[in-house]
Protein backbone atom coordinates (compact mmCIF):
# COMPACT_ATOMS: atom_id res chain seq x y z
CA UNK A 1 0.00 0.00 0.00
CA UNK A 2 1.30 3.45 -1.08
CA UNK A 3 1.69 5.84 1.71
CA UNK A 4 0.20 9.25 1.05
CA UNK A 5 2.75 11.94 0.33
CA UNK A 6 2.77 14.82 3.42
CA UNK A 7 3.16 18.02 2.88
CA UNK A 8 4.98 19.75 5.45
CA UNK A 9 4.21 23.52 5.98
CA UNK A 10 6.22 25.92 4.42
CA UNK A 11 6.58 28.27 7.60
CA UNK A 12 8.92 30.59 5.76
CA UNK A 13 6.43 31.67 3.54
CA UNK A 14 3.74 32.93 6.78
CA UNK A 15 2.80 36.45 6.84
CA UNK A 16 5.15 38.18 9.69
CA UNK A 17 3.78 39.50 12.60
CA UNK A 18 5.70 42.41 12.60
CA UNK A 19 6.16 43.58 8.44
CA UNK A 20 9.35 45.07 7.88
CA UNK A 21 12.05 44.34 5.20
CA UNK A 22 14.96 43.05 6.02
CA UNK A 23 17.82 44.14 4.00
CA UNK A 24 20.21 41.10 4.70
CA UNK A 25 18.99 37.72 5.84
CA UNK A 26 21.62 34.30 5.26
CA UNK A 27 24.55 32.19 6.85
CA UNK A 28 27.93 33.28 7.97
CA UNK A 29 30.84 31.55 8.89
CA UNK A 30 30.31 28.60 5.79
CA UNK A 31 33.47 27.10 5.56
CA UNK A 32 34.15 25.32 2.24
CA UNK A 33 37.18 23.96 0.09
CA UNK A 34 37.73 25.86 -3.12
CA UNK A 35 39.98 25.35 -5.69
CA UNK A 36 41.20 28.40 -7.89
CA UNK A 37 42.43 27.65 -12.14
CA UNK A 38 45.98 29.47 -13.05
CA UNK A 39 47.41 29.42 -16.18
CA UNK A 40 50.53 27.47 -16.86
CA UNK A 41 50.44 26.56 -12.86
CA UNK A 42 49.01 23.89 -10.48
CA UNK A 43 45.90 25.34 -9.18
CA UNK A 44 45.55 27.24 -5.65
CA UNK A 45 43.22 25.25 -3.01
CA UNK A 46 41.74 27.62 -0.37
CA UNK A 47 40.17 26.50 2.78
CA UNK A 48 37.12 29.60 2.63
CA UNK A 49 34.92 31.07 4.87
CA UNK A 50 32.02 32.14 3.13
CA UNK A 51 28.86 35.02 4.39
CA UNK A 52 25.73 34.52 2.30
CA UNK A 53 22.96 36.73 2.29
CA UNK A 54 19.57 37.70 0.65
CA UNK A 55 17.28 40.62 1.41
CA UNK A 56 13.76 39.69 2.33
CA UNK A 57 9.96 41.47 1.86
CA UNK A 58 7.77 42.38 4.61
CA UNK A 59 5.58 40.06 3.51
CA UNK A 60 7.97 37.42 3.99
CA UNK A 61 8.12 35.42 7.68
CA UNK A 62 11.81 33.95 6.26
CA UNK A 63 14.08 32.61 4.52
CA UNK A 64 14.94 29.45 3.13
CA UNK A 65 18.47 29.20 3.86
CA UNK A 66 18.67 25.52 2.70
CA UNK A 67 19.24 27.46 -0.48
CA UNK A 68 22.01 29.34 0.15
CA UNK A 69 23.95 26.05 0.95
CA UNK A 70 22.30 24.57 -1.98
CA UNK A 71 23.86 27.40 -4.25
CA UNK A 72 27.21 27.58 -2.89
CA UNK A 73 27.35 23.93 -3.88
CA UNK A 74 26.43 23.89 -7.12
CA UNK A 75 28.57 26.87 -7.91
CA UNK A 76 31.74 24.96 -6.44
CA UNK A 77 30.57 21.62 -8.49
CA UNK A 78 30.21 23.49 -11.26
CA UNK A 79 33.81 24.80 -11.11
CA UNK A 80 35.18 20.84 -11.87
CA UNK A 81 33.83 21.44 -15.03
CA UNK A 82 34.18 24.87 -15.86
CA UNK A 83 37.13 26.56 -14.24
CA UNK A 84 37.35 29.52 -11.75
CA UNK A 85 40.17 31.51 -12.42
CA UNK A 86 39.11 34.42 -9.55
CA UNK A 87 37.83 34.51 -5.99
CA UNK A 88 35.69 37.48 -7.11
CA UNK A 89 34.24 35.35 -9.88
CA UNK A 90 33.40 32.31 -7.37
CA UNK A 91 31.37 34.72 -5.87
CA UNK A 92 29.80 36.24 -8.56
CA UNK A 93 28.69 32.37 -9.54
CA UNK A 94 26.84 32.17 -6.15
CA UNK A 95 24.99 35.77 -5.69
CA UNK A 96 23.41 35.15 -9.03
CA UNK A 97 22.59 31.61 -8.18
CA UNK A 98 21.24 33.06 -4.98
CA UNK A 99 19.02 35.13 -7.58
CA UNK A 100 17.55 32.54 -9.07
CA UNK A 101 16.39 30.44 -6.12
CA UNK A 102 15.21 33.35 -3.91
CA UNK A 103 13.00 34.81 -6.71
CA UNK A 104 11.29 37.42 -4.14
CA UNK A 105 14.78 38.62 -3.35
CA UNK A 106 15.97 41.71 -5.29
CA UNK A 107 19.38 41.90 -3.97
CA UNK A 108 22.21 38.55 -2.84
CA UNK A 109 25.44 39.22 -1.36
CA UNK A 110 28.14 36.22 -1.14
CA UNK A 111 31.19 37.66 1.25
CA UNK A 112 34.47 35.38 0.48
CA UNK A 113 37.39 35.17 3.03
CA UNK A 114 40.79 33.02 2.70
CA UNK A 115 44.31 32.71 3.14
CA UNK A 116 46.38 32.70 0.77
CA UNK A 117 50.67 31.46 0.54
CA UNK A 118 52.74 33.43 -1.63
CA UNK A 119 56.58 32.34 -2.44
CA UNK A 120 59.00 34.49 -1.27
CA UNK A 121 62.63 34.77 -1.44
CA UNK A 122 65.02 36.09 1.26
CA UNK A 123 66.73 39.11 0.34
CA UNK A 124 71.04 38.53 0.60
CA UNK A 125 70.89 34.10 0.49
CA UNK A 126 67.97 34.19 -1.36
CA UNK A 127 66.65 31.41 0.44
CA UNK A 128 62.85 30.81 -0.92
CA UNK A 129 59.85 30.27 1.68
CA UNK A 130 56.41 30.84 2.03
CA UNK A 131 54.29 33.95 3.31
CA UNK A 132 50.61 34.26 4.29
CA UNK A 133 48.39 36.80 3.66
CA UNK A 134 44.89 37.43 3.85
CA UNK A 135 42.58 38.03 0.84
CA UNK A 136 39.03 38.53 0.46
CA UNK A 137 35.79 39.20 -2.17
CA UNK A 138 32.54 40.17 -2.75
CA UNK A 139 29.86 40.01 -4.96
CA UNK A 140 26.45 41.79 -4.53
CA UNK A 141 24.37 40.97 -7.30
CA UNK A 142 21.08 43.52 -8.16
CA UNK A 143 17.37 42.52 -9.86
CA UNK A 144 16.65 45.30 -12.32
CA UNK A 145 13.11 46.67 -13.20
CA UNK A 146 13.79 44.35 -16.75
CA UNK A 147 14.73 40.94 -14.75
CA UNK A 148 18.32 40.88 -15.79
CA UNK A 149 20.63 40.85 -12.80
CA UNK A 150 23.76 43.33 -12.33
CA UNK A 151 26.46 42.68 -10.51
CA UNK A 152 29.50 44.05 -9.16
CA UNK A 153 32.90 42.29 -7.35
CA UNK A 154 35.61 43.50 -4.97
CA UNK A 155 38.46 41.93 -4.34
CA UNK A 156 40.98 42.60 -2.09
CA UNK A 157 43.87 41.67 0.25
CA UNK A 158 46.01 42.37 3.82
CA UNK A 159 49.40 42.36 4.27
CA UNK A 160 51.66 42.52 6.86
CA UNK A 161 54.95 44.74 5.95
CA UNK A 162 57.33 46.74 7.77
CA UNK A 163 57.51 50.71 8.58
CA UNK A 164 60.15 52.96 10.03
CA UNK A 165 59.26 56.46 11.38
CA UNK A 166 60.96 59.45 9.46
CA UNK A 167 60.53 61.75 12.40
CA UNK A 168 62.64 59.76 15.23
CA UNK A 169 64.88 59.56 12.34
CA UNK A 170 65.33 62.90 11.86
CA UNK A 171 65.60 63.25 15.88
CA UNK A 172 68.60 60.85 15.42
CA UNK A 173 70.49 62.14 12.59
CA UNK A 174 70.57 65.67 14.23
CA UNK A 175 72.17 63.67 17.21
CA UNK A 176 74.54 62.00 15.22
CA UNK A 177 75.42 65.10 13.12
CA UNK A 178 76.35 67.15 16.66
CA UNK A 179 78.40 64.42 18.11
CA UNK A 180 80.40 64.32 15.24
CA UNK A 181 80.81 67.88 15.17
CA UNK A 182 81.88 67.64 18.49
CA UNK A 183 84.81 64.91 17.39
CA UNK A 184 86.00 67.31 14.60
CA UNK A 185 84.72 65.51 11.65
CA UNK A 186 84.33 67.94 8.82
CA UNK A 187 81.06 68.85 7.49
CA UNK A 188 81.49 67.61 4.40
CA UNK A 189 82.16 63.71 5.52
CA UNK A 190 79.64 64.16 8.48
CA UNK A 191 77.19 64.93 5.03
CA UNK A 192 78.42 61.96 3.40
CA UNK A 193 78.18 59.66 6.29
CA UNK A 194 74.37 60.58 6.93
CA UNK A 195 73.47 60.35 3.47
CA UNK A 196 74.93 56.65 3.26
CA UNK A 197 74.13 55.58 6.48
CA UNK A 198 70.81 55.60 7.80
CA UNK A 199 69.74 56.71 11.52
CA UNK A 200 68.27 54.93 13.73
CA UNK A 201 64.78 55.09 14.65
CA UNK A 202 61.27 53.19 15.64
CA UNK A 203 59.55 50.47 13.78
CA UNK A 204 56.15 49.37 13.36
CA UNK A 205 54.36 46.45 12.02
CA UNK A 206 52.24 47.73 9.41
CA UNK A 207 49.60 46.24 7.77
CA UNK A 208 47.95 47.39 4.53
CA UNK A 209 44.55 46.87 3.17
CA UNK A 210 43.67 47.42 -0.08
CA UNK A 211 40.03 46.45 -1.80
CA UNK A 212 39.18 47.54 -5.59
CA UNK A 213 35.38 46.96 -6.64
CA UNK A 214 34.19 47.40 -10.30
CA UNK A 215 31.50 46.25 -12.88
CA UNK A 216 30.84 42.37 -13.11
CA UNK A 217 33.10 42.16 -16.20
CA UNK A 218 35.84 43.29 -15.07
CA UNK A 219 38.22 41.19 -13.15
CA UNK A 220 41.40 42.64 -10.96
CA UNK A 221 45.17 40.58 -10.23
CA UNK A 222 45.25 39.79 -6.48
CA UNK A 223 48.90 39.20 -7.23
CA UNK A 224 49.09 43.16 -7.88
CA UNK A 225 47.22 44.23 -5.33
CA UNK A 226 49.44 42.06 -3.23
CA UNK A 227 52.37 43.09 -4.35
CA UNK A 228 51.36 46.86 -4.77
CA UNK A 229 50.65 46.82 -0.87
CA UNK A 230 54.56 45.14 -0.02
CA UNK A 231 56.10 47.87 -2.12
CA UNK A 232 54.45 50.95 -0.31
CA UNK A 233 55.45 50.05 2.93
CA UNK A 234 59.51 50.69 4.08
CA UNK A 235 59.75 47.56 3.92
CA UNK A 236 58.33 43.66 3.15
CA UNK A 237 58.85 41.25 5.74
CA UNK A 238 60.11 37.81 5.60
CA UNK A 239 59.61 34.70 7.41
CA UNK A 240 63.17 33.00 6.92
CA UNK A 241 66.15 35.23 7.12
CA UNK A 242 69.46 34.81 7.93
CA UNK A 243 71.80 37.49 9.56
CA UNK A 244 73.11 38.44 5.90
CA UNK A 245 69.08 38.88 5.21
CA UNK A 246 68.15 40.87 8.38
CA UNK A 247 70.79 43.40 7.44
CA UNK A 248 69.77 44.02 4.22
CA UNK A 249 65.74 44.17 5.61
CA UNK A 250 66.59 46.74 8.51
CA UNK A 251 68.90 49.03 6.13
CA UNK A 252 66.54 49.05 3.48
CA UNK A 253 63.79 50.07 5.80
CA UNK A 254 65.77 52.38 7.94
CA UNK A 255 66.52 54.12 3.91
CA UNK A 256 63.03 54.19 3.09
CA UNK A 257 61.10 55.77 6.11
CA UNK A 258 57.62 56.51 6.20
CA UNK A 259 54.37 58.12 7.79
CA UNK A 260 51.11 55.75 7.71
CA UNK A 261 49.87 58.55 5.73
CA UNK A 262 52.73 57.96 3.19
CA UNK A 263 52.41 54.61 2.97
CA UNK A 264 48.39 54.94 1.92
CA UNK A 265 49.68 57.20 -1.28
CA UNK A 266 52.23 55.41 -2.19
CA UNK A 267 49.03 52.57 -2.73
CA UNK A 268 46.77 54.74 -4.07
CA UNK A 269 49.73 56.21 -6.82
CA UNK A 270 50.57 52.33 -7.34
CA UNK A 271 46.96 51.43 -8.15
CA UNK A 272 46.61 54.27 -10.38
CA UNK A 273 49.62 52.99 -12.48
CA UNK A 274 49.04 49.36 -12.40
CA UNK A 275 45.38 49.41 -13.03
CA UNK A 276 45.28 51.73 -16.29
CA UNK A 277 42.23 49.66 -18.00
CA UNK A 278 40.28 49.72 -14.80
CA UNK A 279 36.95 52.04 -15.56
CA UNK A 280 36.77 55.39 -13.76
CA UNK A 281 33.74 54.46 -11.29
CA UNK A 282 35.63 51.30 -9.76
CA UNK A 283 35.46 52.19 -6.09
CA UNK A 284 39.06 52.30 -4.44
CA UNK A 285 39.79 51.78 -0.49
CA UNK A 286 42.88 52.02 1.13
CA UNK A 287 43.72 51.58 4.44
CA UNK A 288 47.62 51.81 6.21
CA UNK A 289 47.80 50.46 9.99
CA UNK A 290 50.31 50.94 11.75
CA UNK A 291 51.39 49.05 14.92
CA UNK A 292 54.07 50.98 16.78
CA UNK A 293 56.27 50.08 18.95
CA UNK A 294 57.42 52.69 21.62
CA UNK A 295 53.40 53.68 21.97
CA UNK A 296 50.56 51.72 22.98
CA UNK A 297 47.92 53.21 19.99
CA UNK A 298 48.31 52.29 16.51
CA UNK A 299 48.43 54.36 13.61
CA UNK A 300 45.43 55.00 11.01
CA UNK A 301 45.19 56.29 7.76
CA UNK A 302 42.29 55.44 4.90
CA UNK A 303 41.24 56.96 1.11
CA UNK A 304 38.31 55.60 -0.44
CA UNK A 305 37.62 57.29 -3.68
CA UNK A 306 36.75 56.21 -7.29
CA UNK A 307 39.81 55.32 -9.79
CA UNK A 308 39.15 58.01 -11.65
CA UNK A 309 39.10 60.58 -9.00
CA UNK A 310 42.58 59.40 -8.07
CA UNK A 311 43.54 59.30 -11.15
CA UNK A 312 42.74 63.14 -11.24
CA UNK A 313 44.39 63.95 -8.31
CA UNK A 314 47.67 61.45 -9.42
CA UNK A 315 47.72 63.42 -12.58
CA UNK A 316 48.19 67.04 -10.81
CA UNK A 317 51.58 65.77 -8.86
Amino acid sequence: MELPTVMLPDVQANKPQIPVNLSRVGVTDVKKLVEIKRKGKRPVVLISTFDIFVNLPSSLKGANLSRNFEAIDEVLENALNAPVYEIEQLCSDVAINLLSRHEYASQSEVIMRSEYVVKRESPETKMECQEVVDIFAESTAYRTEGDEIDVRNLVGAEVIGMTACPCAQEIMRDTAKKELEALGVENKKIAKFLHKVPMATHNQRGRGIVSIETKGEYTVSLETIINIIEKSMSSSIVELLKRSDEAVVVENAHLNPKFVEDCVRAMARNIVNEFPDLPDDSFVVIKQINEESIHRHNAFAERAASLGDLRIEISEM
